[in-house]
């Protein structure tokens, strides 16, 4: 299982992220499609040629914000890229900011 704090990075984009919330789903994190790899890992160049950015997984994300999963699991992009963050083949979803309370 992935721990809180891990930094992670894509195969096939600039993508990197921040485990936030961990949960036993993120051992499949992708980005474009392709699993993510620790961010101290040096991309191997001859296997980065054989990988390649899915289609279906090619929207994108945004630095700063955080993507969340439905077992809970949230991650912080640090780095944005090409690729769609997904847990298997599910797209995570961008966590909304949650309203502040009144102020009468």
């Amino acid at each position: 299982m992935i721990k809180n704090g891990t930094r992670l990075q894509s195969q096939v984009c600039d993508t990197q992220v921040i485990v936030v919330r961990s949960a036993d789903s993120l051992d499949d994190l992708r980005a474009g499609g392709v699993v993510m790899v620790p961010l101290d890992s040096q991309k191997d160049p001859a296997k980065s040629s054989e990988l390649s950015l899915d289609p279906a997984f090619s929207e994108g994300n945004a630095m700063g914000k955080r993507y969340v999963d439905d077992t809970g699991a949230e991650v912080l992009v640090t780095k944005a890229g090409a690729g769609t963050l997904s847990v298997g083949t599910t797209a995570l979803s961008l966590k909304e900011a949650k309203p502040l309370p009144a102020s009468d």
